[in-house]
């Protein structure tokens, strides 16, 4: 993800144009949900264009009741966090890129899914929110949810929580942990396919209490906590070639992932501009 990256193996966001070659029940089920959505007394501030109708199709692999949930969700809960969803510019989550605390897989898993990273002890709770942390998320899911094999095979994330302590846990209360786990579940059009936990202290486990009481039995089940002595669990998890080498892999370094994430996300500037504005 140097200033010219593509993601690997990907397609961007679909066109009008190339929408037309899906398959029947594609299109039928675009048209339906965008019916639905029209019967709704809901603004809808991103408008029901095709590529965007899709990314909540695949999430819900067609399901059109379960797909107009999710919109409706979706767009529930922008207008209902404005202090994440109100400023996507990467100006607003800068600080924390610089710092490390997010990088991006360059390769797939096995599965098809995208990973990411996250490494809890590059948040300084004295200096940045817990509404910023989670802003960084916001913005890496609005990017890599335009990639069609994104859509299709959803996400996986490794939360290294090495320096996780009280500073923390202050931060994160029971409105925090719901909003958190809303988008988790059933507010965002992602597959969330695994949520890795690495480096987990006990004090960390109280917190996470909170969160899983909000999650699905499905999400729940496709939750790993791996310890400290994690490199042998996680390789059974993810294939050594993608992950960085401080994670038992034979990937690019985690610092160099961050790099190359913050240089894309800088690069998005304009399409998470118009995000901003819309509320």
């Amino acid at each position: 993800m140097s200033a010219e990256y593509k993601p690997q193996e990907d397609s961007p966001e679909q066109s009008s144009g190339e929408i037309q070659t899906q398959p029947d029940f594609v299109l039928r089920s675009v048209s339906q949900l965008r019916l639905r959505a029209l019967k709704q007394s809901v603004n809808w501030p991103l408008g029901l264009e095709d590529e965007f109708l899709l990314k909540f199709l695949r999430a819900r692999d067609f399901d059109v009741d379960l797909a107009l949930k999710l919109l409706s969700n979706y767009h529930k809960w922008r207008a209902e966090c404005p202090e994440i969803s109100a400023d996507l510019r990467p100006s607003s989550i800068i600080g924390l890129l610089k710092a490390g605390y997010h990088g991006v897989l360059r390769s797939r898993d096995s599965s098809g899914s995208r990973v990411l990273i996250y490494k809890i002890e590059h948040w300084d709770p004295k200096v940045f929110s817990v509404y910023e942390v989670f802003r960084v998320s916001l913005i890496t899911s609005e990017l890599i949810v335009k990639e069609v094999k994104t859509q299709q095979n959803g996400v996986k994330v490794i939360f290294d929580l090495y320096g996780w302590r009280f500073a923390h846990v202050l931060q994160i209360n029971p409105t925090v942990a719901k909003r958190i786990a809303e988008v988790i579940a059933d507010s965002f059009p992602l597959k969330v396919r695994g949520i890795h936990m690495i480096n987990e202290p006990v004090l960390f486990h109280p917190v996470f209490a909170i969160i899983t009481k909000f999650l699905s039995d499905k999400i729940k089940e496709r939750v790993h906590m791996h310890g400290h002595n994690y490199q042998t669990s996680l390789r059974k998890h993810f294939p050594v070639r993608i992950l960085p080498p401080e994670y038992g892999g034979q990937g690019p370094t985690y610092g160099e992932l961050c790099q190359e994430w913050t240089n894309f996300v800088l690069q998005s500037e304009k399409e998470l501009l118009e995000l901003s504005l819309v509320t």
